[in-house]
This record gives C-alpha cells, sequence and structure tokens, in this order.
C-alpha cells in the first residue's frame, strides 16, 4: 500500500511544484481570507488539530494521521493551543512559519528521487514565491527588492562598490534598501541555496532576476564590467545560446 502510495505522487519537477503551489494556495487562504473561519476552528478545547493544504487549493483543520509513520511528512501538531495564549497577529504568524516548514518537508518529500540539478530547480520555483509567512505579516518578498534597480547587474557591500560593479550599472543600494538590511541576508543564491552576505560579490540575472555569488556562475567584479546583460546557467540553457 505504501509503495503504491508513492508511485502516484507527483514525480516531476512541474508536478511537485504545481502540487506545492496549490497546497501553499489553499493554506494562504485559511490564514487570510477565510481567517476568521480558520481562527474559530481551533478552537483550544479540542484535540491536538493541524493545518493541511490539499492539492485542490483547499484547506482543512483536522487530526493527525493515525498511520504510523505517516503517508507524507505531518504538520506543526497542536496548533490549537496556542490560539488564546498568544496575540492573534502572532498566533497566525507562527502557524505560517510551521505551515512553510511542512509545504517543503511535502515537496522535497516527493522530491527525494530528483537529481542535484533538478532539487535546485524545484527550490528556485518554489523561492519564487512569497513564503507564507510572508503573505501572512505582508511582508514584500526579498527576491522583488533587487529588481526593483531596473539593470543593475551585481551586488556587493558598499565597502567594494568602486571594485564589484558592472561600470554602467553600478549596485549602490539607496536609503530604503538600508533601512530594511536584515531581509537582505534573506536572499539566497540560485545556484548553491546560500544566504546573501555584505562581503562578497553577487551578480543578478537579467533573464529571471534570481541572484547568484559570483562565485557559483564564475562570474568575477572584473568580468561583470564588460558584461551588458547577464544570463544565468539555468536561463542560457532554457533559452539556447545566442
Amino acid at each position: 500500500m505504501e509503495m503504491a502510495a508513492i508511485s502516484s505522487s507527483p514525480r516531476s519537477v512541474e508536478e511537485i511544484f504545481k502540487d506545492y503551489s496549490a497546497r501553499r494556495s489553499g493554506i494562504v487562504r485559511a490564514l487570510t481570507y477565510d481567517v476568521d473561519e480558520f481562527y474559530a476552528t481551533c478552537d483550544p478545547e479540542k484535540e491536538n488539530l493541524c493545518l493541511y493544504g490539499h492539492p485542490n487549493d483547499t484547506w482543512e483543520v483536522t487530526l493527525p494521521a493515525e498511520e504510523v509513520p505517516p503517508e507524507l511528512p505531518e504538520p506543526a501538531l497542536g496548533i490549537n493551543f496556542a490560539r488564546d495564549g498568544m496575540q492573534r497577529r502572532d498566533w497566525l504568524s507562527l502557524v505560517a512559519v510551521h505551515t512553510d516548514s511542512w509545504l517543503l518537508a511535502v515537496a522535497f518529500y516527493f522530491g527525494a528521487r530528483l537529481n542535484r540539478n533538478e532539487r535546485k530547480r524545484l527550490f528556485s520555483l518554489i523561492n519564487d514565491l512569497p513564503t507564507v509567512f510572508e503573505v501572512v505579516t505582508e511582508r514584500k518578498h526579498v527576491k522583488d527588492k533587487p529588481s526593483a534597480d531596473n539593470g543593475n547587474k551585481s551586488r556587493s557591500s558598499t565597502k567594494r562598490t568602486n571594485e564589484g560593479q558592472a561600470k554602467n550599472t553600478p549596485r549602490v543600494y539607496d536609503e530604503g534598501y538600508a533601512e530594511e538590511d536584515d531581509e537582505h541576508g534573506e536572499t539566497l543564491c540560485g545556484s548553491c541555496g546560500g544566504n546573501y552576505s555584505g562581503d562578497e560579490f553577487w551578480i543578478g540575472c537579467d533573464i529571471c532576476e534570481r541572484w547568484y555569488h559570483g562565485k557559483c556562475v564564475k562570474i568575477t567584479p572584473a568580468k561583470a564590467e564588460s558584461i551588458k546583460q547577464y544570463k544565468c546557467p539555468s536561463c542560457t540553457t532554457k533559452k539556447g545560446r545566442p
């Protein structure tokens, strides 16, 4: 029975991402549009409850699966118990963080048989969407922020603005970026998945707008100066070299 369940699950990157997106949509609906209904459903007097997102874009608050081990990774248990002990906004944010973790767990459970490049592509697709936490707390998705500077190629700290920038489009964070510097560290490299660090050279793809460590895509600050439009390896492969 277990093998039959696994064999019918999504298998390709596109299928897994479609499953992820549908489950995420259901959860986002529960924590935003249907929030009053969701809040009322999570009665602390009830038993341990979990929030599920389903592949048909719906959500459900119910008891956890009884079988051990369960067919899929299980979401956070007992979310209802903390409901009346926290501010409503804080509680919803906590539930959102746990559901983000669960969504990734389910996606990579399905993706266990993918190869290294396919797993990277799956994460890149997932990372292009705001997290449930970002939606619930109304935070702007950090991947959207660098693209606001149209045409800017490379990212580095202000200490390196004279050595790490494309000469026709220097990257210098304005005051608005400085105010939200804590969010810059959440930007992930599209190649290795590592966090942004101000003392490393980064470059942004003008096609998909993802960001990369220069070392991961073999681009140096000097080489970036001669690039008018940077196309990352993924976009180069997808669209073909000119």
